[in-house]
C-alpha cells in the first residue's frame, strides 16, 4: 500500500512539476484573451525567436535604379535609408531574417535583348550586399544557410528570379544560373515570353506553357530550383502542376476570392492543388493584390486632392496644400489594413490547412500601396499579432515565417540530389 501510494503521489509532484514548467505555460498561454499590448509584445518576441523568410523582396532592383553599382555605394541599405521599405535596421526590429532577393528582368529585355547579362548584374549587385557588409549581410542557398546566419545574426540573401526572360532559349541557362546562386525562378513576369504566358497578357502566346517551358519545369525539378506560379497565366499554371515531380511556390501572390477577376492571385481551385502538390502560396502585401476595392479607393482620392489643389491655385509642394493632403488622407485612409493580409491567410488556412501559406511581401515593389500597419520590414509582428488574436498558435506561427517554405525548398534539393 505505500509503496502504491509513494508512486502514486511521485506522479502527481512530476505532473505538478511539469505543469510548472516554462515550456507548458507557454503552451497553455491564451493569446486570443491577452490584451492588445501584451500580444504585440508576444508577436515581436516569435519575430525574433522563429526564423522568417519573404519570398519576394525587389531590393536588387531597387538598388540599380538608387545608384547602388559595382563602383558606387550610393544607396547603404546597412543602414536606416530614407524610402524603401527594406534595410538592415528595420529587417532586424522586424525579424525578418531571409528575404529572397528578387532578380526582377524587366518584360522589355525580352523583346531588346540583354536579359541574362541584365540577372547577372542584379545577382553581382546583390553578392556586393553580403562582400560590403559581411557583419550583418550574407549570401544563402540553402535552409541550413540560413539556420546558420540566423544563430550568427546575419540577414541571409536567398535569391530568387522574377522572369525566365534570362534562360533566353538554351536550357543550359537553367543550370548556369543556379551555379549563380538562384533558388526559385518566376517563369514569366508581365508579358508572355518563349517559356510560359503572362496573367497580365491577353495574348495567350502558348496556352499556357510553351513547349519549351515544359522542358524548363523539368530541368527546374532537376537542377534543383524551385518553380514560382506567381504571375503566370492560369492555364500555365495547370501546365505546371501536371508536369513538375516536385513541390512548387507562389513566392508573392494573394487569394482571388478578394479580388475578383485579377488573375494574377490565385483561385481557390488553385490554391488546393497547390496544395495537393505540398507547396506554398506565400501572400502579396500589395494594395491591388489584397484588396478588390483598393484602386477604385485610391482614384477617388486623388481625384479629390487634385481638384481642391485646382480650386485653391496651390502645388503639391505648397505648406498649406501638404498640411491638408495630410489631414484628407488621415481621415480618408484609401489603404487596406494589416487585417487584409489576416484574412487572406485564413481564407488559405480554411481552404488547405496551416501548412501551405507563408510571406511574399513584394517589399519595394508595389510602392505606396502596402497595408495600414505593413509598410516596411520592421511590421511584420503587427501581423503575427493579428493572427495570434485569430487563435494561430507558435507553431502556426513558425510554419508560416519559414517551416512551410523550407519543407517545399528541401523537398526540391531531395529530388536534384537523387535524381
Amino acid at each position: 500500500m505505500k509503496k502504491e501510494f509513494y508512486r502514486g503521489f511521485s506522479l502527481l509532484l512530476l505532473s505538478l512539476m511539469a505543469s510548472c514548467s516554462p515550456e507548458a505555460s507557454e503552451e497553455t498561454v491564451d493569446y486570443t484573451e491577452l490584451n492588445p499590448e501584451a500580444r504585440l509584445e508576444a508577436a515581436k518576441e516569435m519575430a525574433q525567436e522563429f526564423i522568417m523568410v519573404d519570398g519576394h523582396v525587389d531590393l536588387p532592383y531597387r538598388m540599380k535604379v538608387g545608384g547602388f553599382t559595382l563602383q558606387r555605394e550610393a544607396l547603404d541599405v546597412s543602414v536606416r535609408t530614407d524610402g524603401g521599405n527594406f534595410d538592415y535596421p528595420r529587417s532586424k526590429e522586424g525579424g525578418l531574417d531571409a528575404p529572397f532577393m528578387s532578380i526582377y528582368i524587366p518584360a522589355g529585355y525580352q523583346e531588346r535583348g540583354g536579359a541574362k547579362d541584365f540577372a547577372d548584374s542584379l545577382i553581382k549587385m546583390t553578392e556586393r550586399v553580403a562582400n560590403t557588409w559581411p557583419d550583418k549581410f550574407a549570401m544563402a542557398y540553402s535552409p541550413d544557410d540560413i539556420q546558420k546566419h540566423h544563430a550568427e545574426g546575419k540577414i541571409s540573401l536567398p535569391m530568387g528570379m522574377e522572369n525566365g526572360a534570362p534562360l533566353e532559349d538554351d536550357i543550359n541557362n537553367v543550370a548556369y544560373f543556379h551555379e549563380r546562386g538562384i533558388r526559385y525562378i518566376t517563369l514569366t513576369h508581365s508579358k508572355d515570353n518563349l517559356i510560359s504566358d503572362s496573367s497580365y497578357d491577353t495574348t495567350r502566346t502558348h496556352g499556357g506553357l510553351s513547349e519549351y517551358g515544359k522542358e524548363v519545369v523539368k530541368e527546374m525539378n532537376r537542377v534543383g530550383i524551385m518553380v514560382d506560379v506567381s504571375h503566370i497565366s492560369d492555364q500555365a499554371f495547370w501546365d505546371v502542376m501536371e508536369i513538375t515531380e516536385t513541390p512548387v511556390i507562389a513566392s508573392h501572390s494573394s487569394a482571388r476570392k478578394f479580388t475578383p477577376g485579377f488573375e494574377r492571385n490565385m483561385d481557390d481551385d488553385m490554391i488546393k492543388a497547390l496544395a495537393k502538390n505540398d507547396g506554398v502560396i506565400m501572400i502579396n502585401f500589395g494594395g491591388n493584390f489584397i484588396d478588390g476595392n483598393y484602386r477604385e479607393r485610391t482614384s477617388k482620392v486623388r481625384e479629390h486632392i487634385v481638384n481642391w489643389l485646382a480650386e485653391n491655385n496651390l502645388s503639391r509642394s505648397d505648406i498649406a496644400a501638404q498640411a491638408y493632403i495630410n489631414q484628407y488622407m488621415m481621415d480618408n485612409d484609401p489603404f487596406p489594413s494589416v487585417t487584409v493580409v489576416a484574412d487572406h491567410i485564413d481564407h488559405v488556412v480554411s481552404l488547405v490547412g496551416i501548412n501551405h501559406v507563408g510571406l511574399g511581401s513584394d517589399f519595394d515593389g508595389v510602392g505606396d500601396s502596402l497595408p495600414t500597419g505593413l509598410k516596411d520590414v520592421s511590421m511584420y509582428p503587427n501581423l503575427i499579432a493579428e493572427l495570434l488574436k485569430r487563435g494561430y498558435s507558435k507553431d502556426d506561427i513558425e510554419k508560416i515565417c519559414s517551416g512551410n517554405v523550407f519543407r517545399v525548398w528541401r523537398a526540391v534539393e531531395k529530388f536534384a540530389t537523387n535524381d
